[in-house]
């Protein structure tokens, strides 16, 4: 007995120290165990046919319950281990299987956006070159007239030319009432014809440019049907949208700007205007409740404004953490991120609007302005808003808590995707919607599809994307009358 289950008991040893697999391993086990159990009744059945029947057992022995009760110990070790091993695989796969679903139906819609915009362009450039050859067909016969005329006129110079000589004939001799008048009908009618030439020839021009006109649109149109990706620069334009009133420009990089200090304890731009501070440019204030620092207000409408966020020309990069956002980081004099924690301090003194300026890589320029509420860092500065006035459509939900979200500490990780580990820089993200001012900054490129997790982007719920050059956000007390 003893002779048996010592080499059991070592291999079972020598399994449970070596790192296989949780298959392999119960495989071993079941082996060993009807080893150890075929070798038992080989040396029981020995010891009964030479024992009497009375001293035979009819229990079996200690060391050998020990021994099936560790192997199917062991075996039931590697069994669970083997279950929550499959079951963490299979979660793997159905959470990547839930991201490739929501990835391949986002790029459907997109797809399908393309190819409807793709079978417009060739419905118009069939259109367009039907015309084009209605044309053509109207500049031959144009063509063949004026060689027609062309034709007459040599006859009629021909003819001019006789007239000059019997005029000069007539000069010296006296013409007749009746060669005056056929003199004066031929002048008429040259007269007449070449008026009739010249008005023909402004019409052949008109057509000339007309085609010329068209064919440089055909050729646009198969530049757009040969290369339907670069389309997107023209799509995100505000071009067509309604346009803004006032014509403030965007203010360009300025390292010689000057800073003001003011003497007192002003809560924010406004209070310095009002004060008699007119000229745009970096102040000194002190909202209640806070210590003094350094803005950048903006004079425009007959007030004066605090701006919060200004970017031109991607210069600084915004891709930065959770506690750079609250406190604040770029260069008041270009682009720049004032801070959370000032601008709740800011804003928590009374009502304020909130107004975001935009320009697309057409130089065209739209704006939106809210009524909006920031909570403050207990609140993870949550942001609400409701739409005021506005130039483009909305794209930030109305009367819902954004809270702010960075890539290193992301409030609101939705549908196992993070927003801003995905679409860089912090921002109020919302169902991880394209909308992000604080993206990275992208110039588009003469080739290639945009990468529209990346830059700085306008998106309405229901609308197409703008791609954005410069973009500014800053508040005002809502005491400020009607400045539309």
């Amino acid at each position: 007995k003893s002779h048996i289950a010592k080499p059991i008991r070592k291999s079972l040893c020598s399994l449970n120290n070596q790192s296989v697999s949780g298959a392999e391993n119960m495989k071993i086990i079941l082996v060993f165990l009807l080893l150890a159990l075929s070798a038992r009744a080989e040396k029981d059945f020995s010891l009964d046919s030479a024992a009497s029947p009375e001293t035979k057992s009819r229990f079996a022995m200690l060391d050998d319950v020990r021994i099936l009760a560790n192997g199917l110990l062991q075996l039931g070790h590697g069994l669970k281990d083997f279950v929550h091993k499959t079951k963490g695989q299979m979660n793997d796969i159905f959470q990547k299987l839930y991201i490739f679903d929501r990835s391949f139906y986002e790029l459907s819609l997109q797809t399908s956006e393309i190819k409807e915009e793709e079978e417009q362009l060739r419905q118009t450039t069939a259109r367009l070159q039907i015309n084009n050859e209605e044309i053509k067909n109207l500049s031959q016969e144009m063509n063949l007239k004026i060689e027609d005329l062309i034709q007459n006129k040599n006859q009629l110079q021909e003819k001019v030319w006789g007239l000059e000589d019997k005029v000069t004939k007539l000069a010296v001799i006296q013409p007749t009432a009746q060669e005056t008048n056929e003199i004066s009908s031929l002048k008429a009618f040259v007269e007449q014809q070449d008026s009739h030439i010249k008005q023909l020839l402004k019409i052949v021009e008109d057509q000339h440019a007309q085609l010329d006109k068209q064919h440089n649109q055909i050729m646009e149109l198969e530049d757009k049907l040969n290369h339907i990706e670069l389309q997107e620069l023209t799509e995100n334009s505000f071009t067509g949208e309604q346009t803004e009133p006032e014509a403030t420009p965007f203010p360009v990089r300025n390292s010689t700007a000057v800073t003001y200090k003011f003497e007192g304890t002003a809560p924010d731009c406004t209070a310095l205007y009002n004060s008699g501070i007119w000229s745009s440019g970096i102040y000194t204030i002190k909202p209640n409740g806070s210590e003094a620092f350094d803005v950048y207000c903006e004079t425009k409408f007959g007030s004066s404004w605090t701006v919060i966020q200004n970017r031109v020309d991607g210069s600084l990069d915004f891709n930065q953490t959770w506690e750079a956002y609250a406190k604040g980081f770029g260069d008041l004099n270009e682009e720049f991120w004032l801070g959370l924690n000032k601008t709740y301090f800011i804003t928590k003194q009374g009502d304020y609007i909130l107004r975001i300026e935009l320009q697309d890589w057409k130089d065209n320029k739209r704006y939106i302005e809210y009524a909006f509420n920031l909570g403050g860092p207990e609140t993870d500065y949550t942001l609400q808003l409701s739409r005021i006035s506005g130039s483009i459509p909305n794209a930030l939900p109305e009367q819902t808590e954004l809270r702010f979200s960075t890539a290193d500490r992301d409030m609101a990780i939705i549908n196992n995707f993070n927003c801003p580990e995905n679409y860089l820089g912090g921002w109020w993200h919302s169902e991880c919607e394209e909308t992000n001012l604080n993206g990275q900054y992208v110039a588009p490129r003469s080739k290639g599809r945009l990468d529209r997790r990346k830059g700085l982007y306008w998106k309405p719920k229901k609308g197409r994307y703008y791609l954005l050059k410069s973009t500014k956000i800053m508040i005002h007390p809502t005491d400020l009358k009607s400045f539309d």
